[in-house]
């Protein structure tokens, strides 16, 4: 039985339909979708029993590994000194006898990979340290964990190791751990420069630190340096958004991250807006606006794109991690609340900071969800692949996999309202398909899916939680 995409898109209530197709609206970059959405890669494959899941990992890492395959290694640090009202990471306060008895834990889980044959069979690419907030470790800490990274872990010899950084932890004793140990990018969550929009989000510093700050790292000369800027923010106006690139223009940093504002309907910063205490976020038409001011602007004054929300300034930033990340590399986790994907299997790690730290002192590598591979992995992986970098190869899709030609009719609609445009092989997100990129590329997730399963797929649905 052959299943008809044009068929099922046709049927589905209007609500579904704008979700997941679109409205038609004739400005599509404000108004080309109802709602954002989280890109999700389709129905997991079986779930491992999570008694199991310590024994099953242990078994994977007996296996041989996949040598066409990048290599990555993600460290995760569930610590924050405080929390930030848009953030939806936090997981601990840090304090000094925490970070100790974290840090113990996470040095005797590096320790044990040492045995592992398929993590240990070929060097990686880059190294992640995410959180929560890595730079908030002790500098003697922060040096225990990165040489018994390298003692334990085969590295590649140019390595990308990145460090995610707040402002406030920017001192000279820690930059200098981080660069004598290895750290040759830092990743920095600036978010605002206007210090009154700052403070409003939960970032203490002011405008005047901040670029202090920048400048100090930057000074050192040591490594790629990166700053995260969000645009949306409560307060944030376009003019206020264009000076912070401009404040990042001035500065010798080697690229930036321009993330859209995600508001969900529990955070704090919701919460504080529905109080009063905060001005209202962007709407989604005025983020549009700032979208498309900030691709000219960078455009403009010859920023590289390296995917869709990450610019380089100069050669030194590769954002290697996050290219790699969402174009199938084995992903090792550690630490508490680690994700990775490695050969079949996705995992995520204890998230619970003492079940995590019971589960290492039993000496077993503290896996809290396992599951096995989709059945669309391998082609849900090359379309948003292709999507990440603005455009999708429907002829290399449907190589493999024929069937897949039917996608050509939700694309056909997206070209007719404006959101693709197509080459003379491939098609091309337009400026309002790559503010929608994410909607766009779970729509022909679910879509791929709806085709090669004959039918079986799940109710499309948005951002929980999330304000349009």
């Amino acid at each position: 039985m052959t299943v008809s995409l044009q068929a099922y898109l046709d049927n589905l209530e209007e609500e579904t339909y704008e979700l997941m197709v679109g409205t038609g609206e004739s400005n599509a970059l404000s108004y080309g979708f109802t709602q954002k959405r989280a890109v999700h890669p389709g129905v997991s494959g079986q779930m491992i029993p999570p008694p199991m899941a310590p024994q099953k990992w242990v078994e994977l890492m007996e296996q041989e590994p996949d040598m066409s395959k990048k290599r990555i290694v993600y460290i995760h640090i569930p610590f924050c000194s405080h929390i930030c009202l848009y953030c939806g990471f936090f997981q601990n306060f840090i304090n000094e006898d925490r970070e100790q008895r974290y840090v113990e834990r996470l040095l005797k889980e590096l320790e044990m990979a040492k045995g592992d044959k398929m993590l240990q069979a070929k060097p990686m690419q880059c190294v992640f340290f995410g959180g929560g907030t890595p730079s908030a470790l002790s500098p003697t800490n922060i040096t225990k964990v990165l040489q018994k990274l390298k003692e334990c872990i085969p590295l590649t010899n140019d390595c990308e190791i990145t460090m995610e950084a707040r402002i406030y932890d920017l001192q000279k004793e820690r930059i200098e751990a981080w660069f004598a140990n290895g750290v040759n990018r830092v990743s920095i969550g600036v978010q605002s420069f206007d210090t009154k929009i700052r403070q409003a989000s939960g970032r203490l510093d002011t405008k005047e630190t901040v670029m202090e700050r920048l400048k100090l790292i930057s000074s050192y000369d040591q490594a790629s340096i990166i700053v995260d800027i969000i645009f949306g923010l409560p307060g944030q106006t376009l003019e206020s958004f264009m000076e912070d690139l401009a404040c990042i223009d001035s500065l010798p940093i080697s690229g930036m991250d321009l993330y859209q504002l995600n508001l969900f309907g529990g955070s704090p910063m919701a919460k504080a807006i529905q109080k009063g205490s905060l001005p209202p976020a962007a709407t989604r038409a005025e983020q549009a606006v700032m979208f498309a001011a900030a691709e000219k602007w960078l455009n403009d004054r010859g920023y590289k794109r390296l995917s869709n929300c990450h610019w380089a300034k100069d050669i030194r930033e590769r954002s290697m991690y996050n290219i790699l990340a969402k174009t199938g590399a084995d992903v090792f986790p550690f630490g508490c609340g680690a994700g990775g994907f490695v050969g079949q299997y996705s995992t995520m790690q204890m998230r619970d900071l003492e079940k995590y730290i019971a589960m290492i002192d039993e000496g077993k590598k503290p896996i809290m969800v396992m599951s096995g591979k989709s059945p669309y992995d391998e082609v849900h992986k090359k379309i948003s692949q292709n999507m990440e970098q603005g455009y999708l190869d429907l002829r290399g899709i449907t190589a493999e996999n024929p069937e897949l030609v039917q996608l050509e009719y939700i694309l056909n609609i997206w070209l007719k309202n404006g959101l693709m445009r197509k080459g003379e092989v491939m098609y091309f997100q337009t400026q309002a398909g790559r503010f929608w990129q994410n909607n766009l590329t779970q729509s022909l997730l679910e879509c791929c899916e709806y085709i090669l399963s004959q039918g079986k797929v799940k109710e499309a649905k948005p951002m929980q939680g999330m304000s349009a």
